[in-house]
């Protein structure tokens, strides 16, 4: 059986958010460096310089998903003024922004959202 290679990248933003009915802190404004990181997957190598893909490329990809977000408060964008702009709610939007703009040969994996290092929340589809 042919193996598979897993690329993995991070990057971050920030931004503050409000998370609606939560009855705690959280429900009042506050701030955070949200890390990003976003795996991809595939089973065949560029020819010529034998990787996946450029980690540049995904680099690149996410970063003009994560300015609709960078500096924002995340309530007040678009996509979160009905939903609660949770870590759990972010990872499935840059998912789903992101997996129709994927290089041909890769296919996205999944999305995990940090808001701080002992916790991440993680987003795949099937």
């Amino acid at each position: 059986m042919p193996g598979k290679w897993k690329l993995t990248i991070t990057q971050d933003f920030s931004a503050s958010h409000q998370l609606r009915n939560y009855g705690g802190k959280c429900e009042n404004m506050h701030g955070h460096n949200f890390g990003v990181e976003v795996v991809v997957e595939g089973d065949k190598l560029d020819e010529k310089v034998q990787y996946l893909v450029d980690f540049k490329e995904i680099k690149r990809r996410t970063k003009e998903v994560l300015e609709k977000l960078d500096h924002k408060h995340l309530n007040e964008v678009e996509c979160f003024t009905e939903v609660n702009p949770s870590s759990e709610n972010i990872a499935m939007f840059i998912y789903q922004e992101l997996k129709g703009n994927m290089p041909e040969n890769v296919r996205l994996s999944e999305v995990s959202v940090s808001e701080k290092d002992s916790s991440k929340a993680t987003y795949w589809e099937e």
